[in-house]
């Protein structure tokens, strides 16, 4: 350590307070009993917090101090207490601050190495393992997302109705994303006349379960997702249980028995629906997100008549736009898990592919919906059973 290092360090002390590592663990102490106001700034780097951090502290590195500090702190009147491993970095961290108006700052002397030598309890942080690291590399440099964020999403279960158009897109691009563990419900067989749209599914698996297809493309893109395959229609029997066990539905059904079904499982369990349709040249998006915004029943308080609402089979559909609409199904569901952006809640977003337009329209609840409005019993409605697309 040079002469003029160590002036700047003496400067430095003379006008950053340090506390002792017992001081700031008494302080946190009082912090929990509501005596105490401070952030707690861990300023190492990122390997050395992965290594063990001070419980209820924030990352900030000293790197980045100067322009993330602000954002985690706002209120410059607050006090602030640094810690680094072994005190320098956090004293001149607070000689930082001090410049930057920081009116209350303080550096913990001997840093985290004290705190461990004190035999103070520390937390090991969940990280992702090298693998994870690079394969998520795009998503770690985006604020919103992070580590903590593709940790989150490793942790998310979410349940596709259906591995057709709508599906085959999602369910690829959040396996992709790291969704960690995806369930896929759906009783059919890949057909050749399914490979115009349902990109998931491929020649050779003609014949073959749709979910298990799916299941197989998923687990060659990435081995990170679990996928939980249903060989069966969504009927009362397992809809309960299926909606409850899942953060987040996708919805790829095309007919409406199936939509009001889950619509009221939905509302009972609390989960959001990404709900997805699509007819020849145009395709719809939006998210019900339970007792947020508005739920299916609002939109469609009746189904109706089955000439006005064919399927694809019947109807046809340009092969591109469930890719297009199943997309951004994906996105919503990315938003929605993190807790980012402002998902289409209240929002019905629709695409006409022959204009190329999008537009966006406002949906609003219905205080007398009867499945979730004051009086609701989403339990209790009927489905239409009997009434449902026209088939091929």
């Amino acid at each position: 350590m040079g002469d003029a290092f160590r002036e700047i360090l003496r400067q430095a002390r003379q006008h950053v307070p340090e506390w002792s590592a017992s001081q700031v663990n008494e302080a946190i102490g009082q912090r929990k009993q509501g005596d105490a106001d401070f952030t707690l700034v861990d300023v190492r780097e990122k390997n050395e917090w992965n290594e063990g951090y001070i419980p209820g502290a924030i990352h900030v590195p000293r790197g980045h101090l100067e322009s993330q500090i602000e954002e985690a702190v706002p209120d410059k009147s607050k006090r602030v207490v640094l810690y680094c491993a072994g005190g320098v970095r956090s004293l001149m961290a607070g000689n930082t601050l001090q410049q930057m108006g920081y009116q209350d700052v303080v550096s913990m002397a001997g840093g985290f190495g004290q705190w461990k030598g004190s035999g103070l309890g520390f937390t090991q942080p969940r990280t992702l393992n090298e693998a994870q690291t690079k394969r998520y590399s795009r998503h770690l440099l985006v604020p919103e997302v992070g580590e903590q964020g593709q940790l989150k999403l490793l942790d998310s279960k979410v349940l596709f109705i259906g591995a057709g158009g709508l599906g085959s897109p999602a369910a690829l691009y959040l396996a992709a994303a790291g969704v960690g563990t995806i369930g896929i419900i759906d009783a059919d067989v890949v057909d050749d006349s399914n490979l115009q749209r349902q990109v998931i599914h491929n020649t050779e698996r003609i014949g073959q379960y749709k979910a298990e297809s799916a299941r197989t493309t998923i687990n060659a893109l990435n081995p990170d997702i679990k996928v939980n395959t249903y060989i069966e229609r969504l009927d009362e029997t397992n809809v309960k249980q299926l909606v409850s066990e899942y953060d987040l539905i996708i919805d790829g059904t095309d007919n409406f028995p199936t939509r009001y079904m889950l619509n009221d499982a939905a509302l009972i369990f609390n989960k959001p629906v990404v709900h997805g349709s699509v007819f020849r040249f145009e395709g719809q998006v939006t998210v019900f997100k339970p007792y947020e915004g508005p739920c299916y029943r609002c939109l469609y308080p009746e189904p109706p008549p089955p000439a006005l609402a064919p399927s694809c089979a019947e109807a046809g559909v340009l092969g591109v736009l469930p890719g297009i609409i199943g997309l951004l199904q994906a996105t919503e569901a990315i938003k929605v898990l993190l807790g980012i952006g402002e998902p289409l809640v209240g929002r019905l977003l629709t695409y006409d592919a022959l204009s190329g337009e999008f537009m966006e329209l406002r949906l609003f609840r219905d205080p007398n919906c009867p499945a979730c409005g004051e009086h609701g019993h989403p339990e209790d409605l009927p489905t239409y059973a009997d009434v449902c697309a026209i088939p091929a």
